[in-house]
């Protein structure tokens, strides 16, 4: 699936009018990129392709809206403070963040502004940024599907390692911030068994993670046929397995009903209860 993605995206510069948007996740999103580098196989943002198509493959190419700042500091003039998801619809800080840093002067305004700003990412390159939320109600929080690094390098090819993306919470806890994790999607047959989930509910334990979500594996748009293409490569005896939990209702039916049951009894045996959200 790797081989299919490039390892340097076409990158395109898209001025836009507005970066700040209403948001079913908070109040607010924040997205200063269209697209993303780290090229997830399963990342249910590629949906973004029905309303800005390209010839490119998910992965493949970066859309920067490169006065996202000076988009922001209008916005601001009018907008009432709230909740502010970074990000939506790509990974705010993925790769190119490094140099063109609109994702951290855009978080420098909101915190300057009084909005509650909730990160989360697969990139270590948001550890730069603590001095931003210092002081701040801001939350840092990472996403993770699973502990096994082979399974990272096929599903999340360009995205931080899993020991990086422990560093951050680890780092963020340190530095006094509130801190969060999204275990998931958890990868039917792969990294949903008990002992994978108790293994991540365990490392949220020991770092002292303030939020944890827990996520299944959704049949998004557009996301099986990215997908497809990997269990062919990697794991052709599951394609028709993975067919069945997100396609058929009955099957999915009793899958997500095993997997809560997995969650509850891991969140238990952690004395975990009550401190974790599902998506499931």
């Amino acid at each position: 699936m790797s081989d299919l993605i490039p390892q340097t995206p076409v990158i395109r510069e898209t001025p836009c009018k507005t970066v700040l948007g209403r948001s079913g996740i908070g109040d607010y999103s924040l997205n200063c990129y269209g697209g993303c580098a780290h090229a997830c196989a399963y990342c249910y943002a590629r949906f973004m392709q029905r309303f800005h198509p390209h010839e490119e493959v998910w992965g493949g190419y970066v859309d920067v809206k490169g006065n996202a700042v000076e988009a922001l500091e209008r916005q601001l003039c009018r907008a009432r403070p709230g909740d502010v998801f970074v990000s939506s619809a790509c990974d705010g800080w993925q790769p190119l963040e490094r140099e063109r840093r609109l994702t951290r002067e855009c978080c420098r305004l909101l915190v300057q502004h009084g909005f509650q700003v909730n990160a989360l990412t697969k990139s270590a390159l948001i550890l730069r940024d603590l001095d931003v939320f210092e002081g701040s109600s801001a939350r840092v929080g990472v996403t993770i599907t699973t502990l096994d690094p082979r399974l990272v390098a096929l599903w999340e090819p360009h995205a931080s390692s899993v020991e990086a993306r422990l560093r951050v919470l680890r780092e963020a806890h340190a530095a006094g911030l509130k801190t969060s994790v999204m275990f998931g999607p958890l990868l039917p047959f792969l990294s949903d068994d008990y002992e994978s989930i108790h293994a991540l509910l365990e490392q949220a334990t020991t770092l002292r993670v303030d939020t944890i979500w827990v996520d299944a594996f959704n049949p998004r748009p557009m996301v099986w046929e990215a997908v497809s293409v990997l269990l062919d490569a990697e794991f052709p005896d599951l394609k028709e397995r993975y067919r069945r939990v997100l396609f058929s209702e009955t099957v999915r039916r009793a899958y997500l009903d095993g997997l809560r049951r997995r969650v509850a009894r891991a969140a238990g045996a952690l004395h975990l209860e009550g401190r974790i959200s599902t998506c499931i």
